[in-house]
């Protein structure tokens, strides 16, 4: 049965991240009308239901079956099905599968609805207490120490809450990470949102550290806020050129360059570039 009869569609749906009170009216009605729900935890949306005293048909749709799934789902939205779209905890696409689908139902001409609701790191970016006028969402916070130092290049200078996701078995090491390379950053680790056990932890990397202990349990959205104002030693450009001009190579000179100007280490490469005219 299509939500109000007419073309087929696709309903991308949030569905609660921890307390199964935290989903909308329509969001209910849609998963109790569509044709098929695709699920990336059948299990747990189905158990979801149960809690509201409904029940859907659903379909497992997630990350081992996207490719395989994609096309009859396109083919039966098509035909004027209506497909309902959720994922394990809250909103679809957001580290969750969903992606494919959507941009094909786009580039097909097929209409997609979208039902907001709960989002952990929209949550998590409202409760932190950090700013959220300018807020960058990178995913899961990177794990090796290659992509960690290029996100630091990346993003070090971003005048912006970062909010990310991580493992609670590695958040102990990633915070030692930081503290040792973004220690005057503000950070709040926010552990199992909107469920009984609830924890936020502020302060600096090493000072979340010493609260979390040996805690590796529990769903994590980290969040690092924006860098420290630092006023500019001397015009940039005029100090590329002092610290070439003294011998240092490129490498050393940016990062010279960055400690005293407040540059990220990649601006900060780019005008020692531009001075040796590369």
């Amino acid at each position: 049965m299509r939500e109000g009869g007419g073309p087929g569609r696709l309903s991308v749906v949030a569905v609660p991240i921890g307390n199964a009170e935290d989903i909308t009216l329509r969001a209910l009605r849609v998963l109790r009308e569509a044709d098929v729900v695709a699920a990336e935890d059948t299990r747990t949306t189905s158990a979801l239901l149960a809690h509201h005293g409904q029940t859907a048909r659903l379909l497992s749709y997630h990350d081992h079956s996207e490719a395989d799934r994609l096309p009859a789902l396109l083919a039966r939205i098509a035909a004027g099905e209506h497909v309902a779209l959720v994922s394990e905890a809250g909103t679809p696409l957001v580290n969750d599968p969903g992606f494919r689908l959507v941009r094909a139902c786009v580039e097909a001409g097929l209409q997609v609805d979208v039902l907001p609701g709960a989002s952990a790191p929209m949550a998590a970016l409202v409760g932190a207490g950090l700013p959220v006028d300018r807020f960058f969402y990178g995913g899961f916070f990177p794990r090796d120490a290659g992509p960690r130092t290029a996100l630091a290049d990346e993003l070090g200078g971003l005048r912006a809450t970062l909010v990310f996701f991580e493992s609670p078995q590695r958040l102990g090491a990633t915070l030692d990470w930081l503290a040792s390379n973004w220690a005057e950053r503000q950070v709040v680790v926010a552990r199992n949102i909107t469920r009984k056990h609830e924890q936020w932890l502020r302060g600096t990397a090493a000072e979340v550290r010493l609260l979390l202990g040996d805690e590796d349990r529990g769903e994590v959205v980290l969040l690092l806020g924006p860098p420290p104002e630092r006023p500019l030693a001397e015009d940039p450009d005029a100090l590329a050129a002092t610290l070439l001009a003294s011998g240092m190579d490129a490498r050393a000179a940016r990062d010279a360059l960055a400690e005293a100007t407040g540059l990220s280490k990649r601006d900060a490469y780019r005008k020692i570039l531009d001075r040796l005219g590369k």
